[in-house]
Protein backbone atom coordinates (compact mmCIF):
# COMPACT_ATOMS: atom_id res chain seq x y z
CA UNK A 1 0.00 0.00 0.00
CA UNK A 2 1.44 3.36 -1.04
CA UNK A 3 1.79 6.05 1.61
CA UNK A 4 0.15 9.14 0.14
CA UNK A 5 0.42 11.28 3.26
CA UNK A 6 1.94 14.70 2.72
CA UNK A 7 5.45 15.14 4.12
CA UNK A 8 5.64 16.72 7.54
CA UNK A 9 6.68 20.38 7.37
CA UNK A 10 8.42 21.65 10.44
CA UNK A 11 9.07 25.14 9.09
CA UNK A 12 6.98 27.53 7.04
CA UNK A 13 8.66 29.73 4.48
CA UNK A 14 8.82 33.33 5.62
CA UNK A 15 6.42 35.49 3.63
CA UNK A 16 7.89 38.67 2.22
CA UNK A 17 6.54 41.84 3.81
CA UNK A 18 5.55 44.80 1.66
CA UNK A 19 4.91 47.75 4.00
CA UNK A 20 2.35 50.23 2.69
CA UNK A 21 3.19 53.91 2.50
CA UNK A 22 1.69 56.02 5.28
CA UNK A 23 2.05 59.67 6.20
CA UNK A 24 1.64 61.17 9.63
CA UNK A 25 3.41 62.49 12.71
CA UNK A 26 5.51 59.41 13.38
CA UNK A 27 6.40 58.88 9.74
CA UNK A 28 7.70 62.47 9.69
CA UNK A 29 9.74 61.80 12.83
CA UNK A 30 11.21 58.70 11.21
CA UNK A 31 12.18 60.66 8.08
CA UNK A 32 13.74 63.40 10.18
CA UNK A 33 15.65 60.81 12.20
CA UNK A 34 16.84 59.00 9.08
CA UNK A 35 18.05 62.17 7.34
CA UNK A 36 19.79 63.42 10.48
CA UNK A 37 21.53 60.15 11.30
CA UNK A 38 22.59 59.44 7.72
CA UNK A 39 23.83 63.01 7.40
CA UNK A 40 25.98 62.59 10.51
CA UNK A 41 27.24 59.20 9.34
CA UNK A 42 28.24 60.31 5.85
CA UNK A 43 29.58 63.78 6.68
CA UNK A 44 31.32 63.28 10.05
CA UNK A 45 34.61 61.93 8.53
CA UNK A 46 35.04 65.19 6.62
CA UNK A 47 35.00 67.42 9.70
CA UNK A 48 38.49 68.81 10.34
CA UNK A 49 40.15 69.43 13.70
CA UNK A 50 43.57 71.07 14.00
CA UNK A 51 45.81 69.10 16.36
CA UNK A 52 49.11 70.54 15.21
CA UNK A 53 51.59 69.63 12.47
CA UNK A 54 52.37 66.14 13.75
CA UNK A 55 48.83 64.73 14.07
CA UNK A 56 45.98 64.00 11.64
CA UNK A 57 43.43 66.77 11.22
CA UNK A 58 40.37 64.51 10.87
CA UNK A 59 38.01 65.18 13.79
CA UNK A 60 36.88 61.54 14.14
CA UNK A 61 39.49 58.97 13.18
CA UNK A 62 40.59 55.51 14.28
CA UNK A 63 44.17 55.36 13.05
CA UNK A 64 44.99 51.65 13.08
CA UNK A 65 48.64 51.89 11.83
CA UNK A 66 49.45 54.51 14.49
CA UNK A 67 47.24 52.76 17.08
CA UNK A 68 45.37 55.93 18.00
CA UNK A 69 41.72 56.92 18.20
CA UNK A 70 40.83 60.59 17.77
CA UNK A 71 37.55 62.24 18.68
CA UNK A 72 37.86 66.01 18.29
CA UNK A 73 40.10 67.11 21.20
CA UNK A 74 40.34 63.62 22.73
CA UNK A 75 43.14 61.24 21.74
CA UNK A 76 43.00 57.65 22.97
CA UNK A 77 46.13 55.48 23.09
CA UNK A 78 45.98 51.64 23.07
CA UNK A 79 46.61 51.33 26.81
CA UNK A 80 43.68 53.71 27.43
CA UNK A 81 41.11 51.33 26.03
CA UNK A 82 39.26 51.61 29.34
CA UNK A 83 37.86 54.93 28.06
CA UNK A 84 36.24 53.08 25.17
CA UNK A 85 34.97 50.48 27.63
CA UNK A 86 33.42 53.26 29.69
CA UNK A 87 31.74 54.73 26.60
CA UNK A 88 30.30 51.32 25.70
CA UNK A 89 28.94 50.97 29.24
CA UNK A 90 27.40 54.44 29.00
CA UNK A 91 25.82 53.55 25.65
CA UNK A 92 24.41 50.28 27.00
CA UNK A 93 23.00 51.81 30.19
CA UNK A 94 21.66 54.75 28.18
CA UNK A 95 19.83 52.29 25.94
CA UNK A 96 18.43 50.52 29.00
CA UNK A 97 17.24 53.86 30.41
CA UNK A 98 15.53 54.92 27.21
CA UNK A 99 13.94 51.48 26.86
CA UNK A 100 12.57 51.53 30.40
CA UNK A 101 11.00 54.93 29.71
CA UNK A 102 9.96 54.89 26.07
CA UNK A 103 10.10 51.25 24.98
CA UNK A 104 11.89 50.29 21.78
CA UNK A 105 12.20 53.78 20.30
CA UNK A 106 15.86 53.01 19.49
CA UNK A 107 14.71 50.17 17.25
CA UNK A 108 12.00 52.23 15.62
CA UNK A 109 13.94 55.40 14.87
CA UNK A 110 17.72 55.12 15.34
CA UNK A 111 18.90 51.53 14.84
CA UNK A 112 21.12 51.27 11.71
CA UNK A 113 19.10 48.27 10.52
CA UNK A 114 15.91 50.34 10.69
CA UNK A 115 17.44 53.43 9.11
CA UNK A 116 18.90 51.63 6.08
CA UNK A 117 15.85 49.40 5.68
CA UNK A 118 13.66 52.52 5.53
CA UNK A 119 15.96 53.92 2.86
CA UNK A 120 15.88 50.70 0.85
CA UNK A 121 12.06 50.45 1.09
CA UNK A 122 11.81 54.06 -0.09
CA UNK A 123 13.92 53.22 -3.16
CA UNK A 124 11.81 50.12 -3.76
CA UNK A 125 8.62 52.18 -3.56
CA UNK A 126 9.95 54.85 -5.93
CA UNK A 127 10.86 52.30 -8.61
CA UNK A 128 8.17 49.65 -8.19
CA UNK A 129 5.22 51.51 -6.67
CA UNK A 130 3.34 51.15 -3.41
CA UNK A 131 2.37 47.95 -1.61
CA UNK A 132 -0.14 46.44 -4.06
CA UNK A 133 2.06 47.09 -7.10
CA UNK A 134 5.12 45.61 -5.38
CA UNK A 135 3.15 42.51 -4.40
CA UNK A 136 1.91 42.01 -7.98
CA UNK A 137 5.39 42.52 -9.39
CA UNK A 138 6.88 40.04 -6.90
CA UNK A 139 4.29 37.36 -7.79
CA UNK A 140 4.28 38.03 -11.57
CA UNK A 141 6.24 35.84 -13.99
CA UNK A 142 9.48 37.19 -15.36
CA UNK A 143 9.00 39.91 -17.97
CA UNK A 144 10.87 42.91 -19.31
CA UNK A 145 9.06 45.20 -16.86
CA UNK A 146 9.89 43.01 -13.88
CA UNK A 147 13.48 42.64 -15.04
CA UNK A 148 14.21 46.35 -15.43
CA UNK A 149 12.38 47.40 -12.26
CA UNK A 150 14.12 44.81 -10.11
CA UNK A 151 17.42 45.53 -11.83
CA UNK A 152 17.11 49.26 -11.14
CA UNK A 153 16.05 48.62 -7.53
CA UNK A 154 18.96 46.32 -6.78
CA UNK A 155 21.42 48.60 -8.56
CA UNK A 156 20.32 51.50 -6.36
CA UNK A 157 20.63 49.28 -3.29
CA UNK A 158 24.18 48.35 -4.25
CA UNK A 159 25.08 52.02 -4.74
CA UNK A 160 23.70 52.84 -1.29
CA UNK A 161 25.58 49.86 0.13
CA UNK A 162 28.80 51.03 -1.50
CA UNK A 163 28.35 54.54 -0.10
CA UNK A 164 27.69 52.99 3.29
CA UNK A 165 30.83 50.84 3.17
CA UNK A 166 32.87 53.71 1.78
CA UNK A 167 31.73 56.06 4.53
CA UNK A 168 32.61 53.50 7.21
CA UNK A 169 36.21 53.07 6.04
CA UNK A 170 36.55 56.89 6.05
CA UNK A 171 36.53 56.66 9.84
CA UNK A 172 39.70 54.54 9.63
CA UNK A 173 41.47 56.54 6.90
CA UNK A 174 41.96 60.17 6.02
CA UNK A 175 38.73 60.88 4.12
CA UNK A 176 40.02 63.38 1.46
CA UNK A 177 43.03 61.17 0.73
CA UNK A 178 40.87 58.08 0.36
CA UNK A 179 38.45 59.90 -1.95
CA UNK A 180 41.38 60.88 -4.16
CA UNK A 181 42.52 57.23 -4.21
CA UNK A 182 39.02 56.10 -5.16
CA UNK A 183 38.80 58.67 -7.98
CA UNK A 184 42.14 57.49 -9.37
CA UNK A 185 41.25 53.79 -8.82
CA UNK A 186 44.25 53.42 -6.53
CA UNK A 187 42.54 52.09 -3.40
CA UNK A 188 44.62 49.71 -1.23
CA UNK A 189 43.32 46.17 -1.34
CA UNK A 190 42.86 46.08 2.42
CA UNK A 191 40.53 49.09 2.23
CA UNK A 192 38.80 47.87 -0.93
CA UNK A 193 38.08 44.53 0.74
CA UNK A 194 36.29 46.25 3.61
CA UNK A 195 34.27 48.42 1.22
CA UNK A 196 33.14 45.34 -0.73
CA UNK A 197 32.28 43.41 2.45
CA UNK A 198 30.30 46.31 3.95
CA UNK A 199 28.56 46.97 0.63
CA UNK A 200 27.35 43.38 0.44
CA UNK A 201 26.38 43.21 4.12
CA UNK A 202 24.28 46.38 3.81
CA UNK A 203 22.73 45.07 0.59
CA UNK A 204 21.76 41.76 2.21
CA UNK A 205 20.65 43.09 5.59
CA UNK A 206 18.54 46.03 4.37
CA UNK A 207 17.46 44.52 1.07
CA UNK A 208 16.57 40.95 2.04
CA UNK A 209 16.90 40.18 5.77
CA UNK A 210 15.12 43.33 7.00
CA UNK A 211 12.67 42.42 9.78
CA UNK A 212 14.29 39.00 10.20
CA UNK A 213 17.35 40.74 11.66
CA UNK A 214 15.11 42.33 14.30
CA UNK A 215 13.18 39.13 15.02
CA UNK A 216 15.84 36.42 14.86
CA UNK A 217 19.32 37.97 14.90
CA UNK A 218 19.14 40.91 17.29
CA UNK A 219 19.41 39.84 20.96
CA UNK A 220 17.81 43.10 22.09
CA UNK A 221 14.35 41.81 21.12
CA UNK A 222 14.86 38.84 23.43
CA UNK A 223 15.74 40.68 26.62
CA UNK A 224 13.88 43.97 26.13
CA UNK A 225 11.01 42.81 28.36
CA UNK A 226 13.42 42.70 31.31
CA UNK A 227 13.64 46.49 31.06
CA UNK A 228 9.90 47.07 30.72
CA UNK A 229 7.63 47.84 33.66
CA UNK A 230 4.03 48.93 34.03
CA UNK A 231 4.96 52.57 33.27
CA UNK A 232 7.00 51.93 30.12
CA UNK A 233 5.58 53.54 26.99
CA UNK A 234 4.62 50.92 24.43
CA UNK A 235 2.35 50.96 21.41
CA UNK A 236 -1.04 49.66 22.44
CA UNK A 237 -4.49 49.10 21.00
CA UNK A 238 -7.43 50.42 23.04
CA UNK A 239 -9.61 47.32 23.31
CA UNK A 240 -12.31 49.07 25.34
CA UNK A 241 -12.87 51.51 22.55
CA UNK A 242 -12.09 49.27 19.58
CA UNK A 243 -14.04 46.09 20.35
CA UNK A 244 -16.22 44.59 19.07
CA UNK A 245 -14.54 45.27 15.76
CA UNK A 246 -16.19 44.82 12.38
CA UNK A 247 -16.86 46.37 9.01
CA UNK A 248 -18.73 49.66 8.94
CA UNK A 249 -20.84 51.30 6.29
CA UNK A 250 -21.23 55.02 5.94
CA UNK A 251 -24.23 56.28 7.86
CA UNK A 252 -24.42 53.32 10.23
CA UNK A 253 -24.60 54.01 13.95
CA UNK A 254 -21.64 53.31 16.21
CA UNK A 255 -23.95 52.36 19.02
CA UNK A 256 -23.09 49.01 20.61
CA UNK A 257 -19.94 48.39 18.58
CA UNK A 258 -16.24 49.33 18.62
CA UNK A 259 -14.43 51.91 16.53
CA UNK A 260 -12.10 49.36 14.91
CA UNK A 261 -13.50 48.57 11.45
CA UNK A 262 -11.02 45.74 10.88
CA UNK A 263 -9.50 47.48 7.86
CA UNK A 264 -6.03 46.03 8.69
CA UNK A 265 -4.39 49.35 7.78
CA UNK A 266 -2.22 49.01 10.89
CA UNK A 267 -1.01 45.61 9.68
CA UNK A 268 -0.34 46.74 6.11
CA UNK A 269 2.04 49.54 7.18
CA UNK A 270 3.89 47.49 9.82
CA UNK A 271 7.53 46.90 8.75
CA UNK A 272 7.66 43.63 10.71
CA UNK A 273 4.21 42.42 9.64
CA UNK A 274 2.49 42.04 13.02
CA UNK A 275 -1.04 42.92 14.14
CA UNK A 276 -0.70 45.30 17.08
CA UNK A 277 -4.31 44.55 18.06
CA UNK A 278 -3.11 41.18 19.33
CA UNK A 279 -1.21 42.98 22.09
CA UNK A 280 2.44 43.84 22.67
CA UNK A 281 4.72 41.45 20.78
CA UNK A 282 8.43 40.80 20.77
CA UNK A 283 8.62 41.72 17.07
CA UNK A 284 7.22 45.26 17.54
CA UNK A 285 9.93 47.90 17.02
CA UNK A 286 7.74 50.79 18.26
CA UNK A 287 8.05 52.79 15.04
CA UNK A 288 4.53 54.26 15.39
CA UNK A 289 3.51 53.77 11.75
CA UNK A 290 0.44 51.80 12.82
CA UNK A 291 -0.63 54.87 14.83
CA UNK A 292 -0.39 57.07 11.73
CA UNK A 293 -2.35 54.55 9.66
CA UNK A 294 -5.11 54.16 12.26
CA UNK A 295 -5.40 57.90 12.88
CA UNK A 296 -5.82 58.44 9.15
CA UNK A 297 -8.75 55.99 9.15
CA UNK A 298 -10.24 57.60 12.27
CA UNK A 299 -10.04 60.99 10.58
CA UNK A 300 -11.94 59.69 7.55
CA UNK A 301 -14.59 58.16 9.82
CA UNK A 302 -14.81 61.41 11.83
CA UNK A 303 -13.91 59.55 15.01
CA UNK A 304 -11.45 60.58 17.76
CA UNK A 305 -7.80 59.69 17.02
CA UNK A 306 -5.48 57.40 18.98
CA UNK A 307 -7.35 54.14 18.88
CA UNK A 308 -3.78 52.87 18.61
CA UNK A 309 -1.27 55.01 20.50
CA UNK A 310 1.79 55.13 22.69
CA UNK A 311 0.50 54.00 26.05
CA UNK A 312 1.58 52.28 29.26
CA UNK A 313 0.30 48.97 30.66
CA UNK A 314 -0.58 50.85 33.85
CA UNK A 315 -2.84 53.29 32.00
CA UNK A 316 -4.47 50.45 30.10
CA UNK A 317 -5.42 48.89 33.43
CA UNK A 318 -6.59 52.25 34.77
CA UNK A 319 -8.99 52.71 31.86
CA UNK A 320 -10.48 49.27 32.40
CA UNK A 321 -11.02 50.07 36.09
CA UNK A 322 -12.18 53.64 35.51
CA UNK A 323 -9.24 55.18 37.36
CA UNK A 324 -7.34 58.37 36.36
CA UNK A 325 -4.34 57.90 34.06
CA UNK A 326 -0.84 59.26 34.56
CA UNK A 327 2.71 58.77 33.25
CA UNK A 328 5.78 58.95 35.48
CA UNK A 329 9.28 59.45 34.08
CA UNK A 330 11.01 59.15 37.43
CA UNK A 331 10.84 55.63 38.78
CA UNK A 332 13.12 53.46 40.87
CA UNK A 333 14.76 51.70 37.94
CA UNK A 334 15.33 54.96 36.07
CA UNK A 335 17.19 56.30 39.11
CA UNK A 336 19.34 53.15 39.08
CA UNK A 337 20.26 53.70 35.43
CA UNK A 338 20.90 57.41 35.92
CA UNK A 339 23.10 56.70 38.96
CA UNK A 340 25.19 54.16 37.04
CA UNK A 341 25.58 56.55 34.09
CA UNK A 342 26.57 59.37 36.45
CA UNK A 343 29.25 57.24 38.13
CA UNK A 344 30.69 55.91 34.85
CA UNK A 345 30.50 59.29 33.11
CA UNK A 346 32.10 60.98 36.11
CA UNK A 347 34.94 58.44 36.13
CA UNK A 348 35.60 58.99 32.42
CA UNK A 349 35.52 62.78 32.83
CA UNK A 350 37.83 62.63 35.86
CA UNK A 351 40.26 60.44 33.93
CA UNK A 352 40.29 62.76 30.93
CA UNK A 353 40.76 65.89 33.05
CA UNK A 354 43.63 64.30 34.99
CA UNK A 355 45.15 62.48 32.04
CA UNK A 356 48.94 62.56 32.07
CA UNK A 357 50.70 63.81 28.94
CA UNK A 358 53.66 61.53 29.66
CA UNK A 359 54.00 57.88 30.57
CA UNK A 360 57.10 55.93 31.58
CA UNK A 361 57.34 52.16 31.19
CA UNK A 362 60.33 50.10 32.31
CA UNK A 363 61.04 46.44 31.53
CA UNK A 364 63.96 44.71 33.26
CA UNK A 365 66.12 42.29 31.25
CA UNK A 366 65.31 38.66 31.97
CA UNK A 367 68.37 36.96 30.50
CA UNK A 368 70.84 37.80 31.86
CA UNK A 369 69.25 39.61 34.79
CA UNK A 370 72.58 41.17 35.77
CA UNK A 371 76.22 41.30 34.69
CA UNK A 372 79.19 41.68 37.05
CA UNK A 373 81.90 43.82 35.52
CA UNK A 374 85.67 43.37 35.93
CA UNK A 375 85.83 46.19 38.50
CA UNK A 376 83.20 44.45 40.65
CA UNK A 377 80.31 46.78 39.72
CA UNK A 378 76.93 45.33 38.78
CA UNK A 379 75.15 46.23 35.55
CA UNK A 380 71.41 45.79 34.93
CA UNK A 381 69.74 46.35 31.57
CA UNK A 382 66.31 47.89 31.00
CA UNK A 383 64.05 48.61 28.02
CA UNK A 384 62.58 52.07 28.53
CA UNK A 385 59.50 53.44 26.77
CA UNK A 386 58.58 57.10 27.08
CA UNK A 387 55.13 58.07 25.78
CA UNK A 388 54.84 61.66 24.62
CA UNK A 389 51.10 62.34 24.26
CA UNK A 390 51.47 65.98 23.25
CA UNK A 391 51.78 67.37 19.74
CA UNK A 392 55.24 68.83 20.39
CA UNK A 393 58.72 67.28 20.48
CA UNK A 394 59.97 67.07 24.06
CA UNK A 395 63.32 66.48 25.78
CA UNK A 396 63.43 64.43 28.99
CA UNK A 397 65.98 63.78 31.67
CA UNK A 398 66.12 60.21 33.02
CA UNK A 399 67.71 59.43 36.37
CA UNK A 400 67.53 56.67 38.96
CA UNK A 401 67.31 56.68 42.76
CA UNK A 402 67.54 54.08 45.50
CA UNK A 403 71.16 52.91 45.49
CA UNK A 404 74.40 54.64 46.34
CA UNK A 405 76.55 55.33 43.30
CA UNK A 406 73.78 54.39 40.83
CA UNK A 407 74.48 55.75 37.32
CA UNK A 408 72.76 55.37 33.94
CA UNK A 409 73.85 55.07 30.34
CA UNK A 410 71.34 55.19 27.49
CA UNK A 411 71.44 53.84 23.96
CA UNK A 412 69.26 54.58 20.97
CA UNK A 413 70.64 54.69 17.49
CA UNK A 414 73.95 55.21 19.29
CA UNK A 415 75.30 56.37 22.62
CA UNK A 416 72.89 58.83 24.27
CA UNK A 417 72.91 61.16 27.21
CA UNK A 418 70.34 59.88 29.73
CA UNK A 419 69.88 63.46 30.85
CA UNK A 420 68.72 64.57 27.41
CA UNK A 421 66.38 62.10 25.67
CA UNK A 422 64.39 63.39 22.70
CA UNK A 423 60.89 61.98 22.15
CA UNK A 424 59.01 63.16 19.10
CA UNK A 425 55.47 64.50 19.23
CA UNK A 426 52.62 62.00 19.68
CA UNK A 427 54.98 59.05 19.69
CA UNK A 428 56.79 56.52 21.85
CA UNK A 429 60.51 56.85 22.52
CA UNK A 430 62.29 53.47 22.84
CA UNK A 431 65.59 53.47 24.69
CA UNK A 432 68.02 50.86 25.94
CA UNK A 433 69.28 51.89 29.39
CA UNK A 434 72.00 50.31 31.54
CA UNK A 435 72.19 50.96 35.28
CA UNK A 436 75.57 50.64 37.06
CA UNK A 437 76.19 50.45 40.79
CA UNK A 438 78.70 48.99 43.26
CA UNK A 439 77.54 45.56 44.39
CA UNK A 440 74.84 46.05 47.06
CA UNK A 441 74.58 43.96 50.17
CA UNK A 442 71.28 42.41 49.05
CA UNK A 443 70.68 40.45 45.85
CA UNK A 444 67.63 42.55 44.97
CA UNK A 445 67.21 46.24 45.64
CA UNK A 446 64.27 48.55 44.98
CA UNK A 447 65.16 51.45 42.73
CA UNK A 448 63.10 54.20 41.13
CA UNK A 449 63.47 55.68 37.65
CA UNK A 450 62.63 59.38 37.51
CA UNK A 451 61.67 61.02 34.23
CA UNK A 452 61.51 64.79 34.08
CA UNK A 453 60.77 67.09 31.16
CA UNK A 454 63.31 69.88 30.93
CA UNK A 455 60.91 72.71 30.03
CA UNK A 456 57.84 72.07 32.18
CA UNK A 457 59.56 69.91 34.81
CA UNK A 458 56.68 67.42 34.56
CA UNK A 459 57.71 64.35 36.52
CA UNK A 460 56.97 60.62 36.14
CA UNK A 461 58.31 57.81 38.30
CA UNK A 462 58.55 54.04 37.89
CA UNK A 463 59.64 51.60 40.58
CA UNK A 464 61.54 48.46 39.62
CA UNK A 465 64.37 46.17 40.81
CA UNK A 466 68.14 46.24 40.61
CA UNK A 467 69.39 42.65 40.65
CA UNK A 468 72.91 41.89 41.86
CA UNK A 469 72.89 38.15 42.54
CA UNK A 470 70.94 34.93 42.53
CA UNK A 471 68.55 34.15 45.36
Amino acid sequence: MTDTAAPLKLFVKKERIFPKRVWGKFRKIKWLSMVTLLGIYYLAPFIRWDRGPHAPDQAILIDMPARRAYFFFIEIWPQEVYYLTGLLILAAIGLFLVTSLLGRVWCGYACPQTVWTDLFVWVERIVQGDRAKRQRLYQAPWSFEKLWKLGLTHSAWLVIGMLTGGAWVFYFNDAPTLIEQIVHLDVPWSVLGWIIALTLSTYVMAGFAREQVCIYMCPYARFQSAMFDKDTLVIGYDELRGEQRGKHKKGESWEGRGHCIDCTACVQVCPVGIDIRDGLQMECIACGLCIDACNDIMHKLELPPDLIRYDTPHNQECRKEGKPEYFSLFRLRTFYYIAIMTVVGGAILFGLLNRSETELHVLHDRNPMFVQLSNGDIRNGYDIKILNKTQEDRIFSLSAEGLTGLTLKAQGAGELDAGSLLVFADSVGHFRVFAFAPKPETTRSDIRFVLQEKETEAREEYETLFVSGKQ
